[in-house]
């Protein structure tokens, strides 16, 4: 049956359709204002110098892959559990990402099996900031330290996150974000990097305006570039969200308390454990929250969990899968040869996880409904 409680729904108020509206009525619906306040905006929301606004998170990914220089023959060592984007944007530059396996608790990249990974071609890390969590990116940034590598920070999920104070997407030589509708904030499609690098931020201008650079007449290109630009109407709406971004967070941080408080004694699940709360001390990390995601226990397999989506998802609720493994997606194994067990705890991971609804419109007894059912599903048959 068609879901009657959606997975995901952008956050979207008269104020930001006035915006876009506002838009509309000008003759300028590329490279204006708007676009100049995004990011101004931005920059000092991240407390970084730059933002580059751009088209999608995977165009910024792309951009910053070709400003820190990576190319044929490099390698560039991330993780497996992501979006398929952030290790496609290696792949688009001629280089190799390189998979390490990830902490069984955080669920990002584990720290302690990069060195390992690292060989004369490798050139950069790319750490993700998965389902909101910073990774742990004062000791990735003495391993690049130490070995003389770019630290690329993929924050596309973590908008609104803090670590030690510190914002996410400002811990690396350059941090990235992505403003898809189930994002913290959205600008319908679009994307944006920011360093306190004055070169790669004036590259990256350059490469998403087809190579043009500020001075230069319309038809001269000094450098291969793409269209990347992010129009005034995203850029509008996306201005106003970001002014929105604390109302934003607020509520997502209720209702993950929700799930949480509702699922908190049911031992068949496992929670996404943010960093420094396992202990029961005040951690240093401030969640934004992207998604919700629960991982069934060891106990259930694959199988069973695409059993317990179905059943879900006959119920009206929607749901999903979140992330199937990178390296062992189709793609990957034909072209690199990976194979299962290479990362057991990504495919541990990979096989159990379910997406529950996570959006603005849901009330408290649509958490009841869900947690409820899922409850329910987890029952062996």
């Amino acid at each position: 049956m068609p879901a009657t409680i959606h997975l995901a729904r952008p956050n979207i108020t008269q104020a930001e359709i006035d915006a876009v509206t506002a838009v509309m009525r000008t003759s300028r619906l590329s490279i204006g204002p708007k676009l100049v306040a995004f990011e101004n905006a931005f920059a000092e929301y991240t407390a970084m110098r730059h933002a580059v606004a751009c088209s999608s998170g995977t165009a910024a990914l792309h951009m910053v892959m070709l400003g820190k220089g990576i190319g044929d023959g490099d390698e560039v060592i991330t993780t497996p559990f992501s979006f398929v984007a952030s290790a496609n944007c290696v792949l688009m530059v001629g280089a190799t990402p390189v998979f390490v396996d990830i902490d069984p608790q955080t669920w990002n990249i584990d720290p302690g099996r990069i060195e390992a990974a690292i060989t004369p071609r490798t050139r950069a890390v790319l750490a993700v900031d998965v389902f909101g969590q910073i990774a742990d990116m004062d000791a990735i940034r003495r391993i690049t330290e130490k070995h003389g590598l770019a630290l690329i920070e993929d924050a596309c999920e973590a908008l609104g996150s803090r670590s030690k104070g510190r914002p996410a997407g400002s811990l690396g030589d350059a941090g990235v974000f992505g403003f898809y509708p189930n994002k913290q904030i959205t600008t319908g499609e679009g994307g944006m990097i920011v360093t306190d690098d004055p070169e790669l931020a004036e590259m990256c201008r350059s490469v998403r305006n087809q190579g043009r650079t500020e001075g230069d007449g319309w038809l001269t290109h000094v450098r291969l570039g793409y269209n990347y630009r992010l129009s005034e109407i995203n850029a509008a709406l996306g201005l106003v969200q970001l002014q929105r971004i604390d109302e934003l967070i607020a509520a997502r941080r209720r209702l993950m308390s929700m799930y949480r408080e509702r699922l908190g004694d049911e031992t068949r699940i496992r929670w996404q454990q943010v960093a420094g709360d396992t202990v029961g001390l005040p951690t240093d990390l401030e969640m934004s929250w992207f998604v919700c995601v629960v991982r069934l226990g060891d106990e259930f397999t694959r199988t069973d969990r695409d059993r317990i989506l179905a059943k879900l998802t006959a119920s009206g609720i929607g749901c999903s899968d979140y992330f199937a493994p990178i390296h062992l997606q189709p793609f990957y194994r034909e072209r690199f040869g990976h194979r299962p067990g290479e990362h057991p705890i990504c495919e541990a991971l990979g096989d159990r996880v379910i997406a529950l609804p996570f959006h603005h419109e849901l009330r408290e007894a649509d958490v009841d409904f869900v947690c409820n059912k899922l409850q329910e599903s987890l029952v062996k048959s």
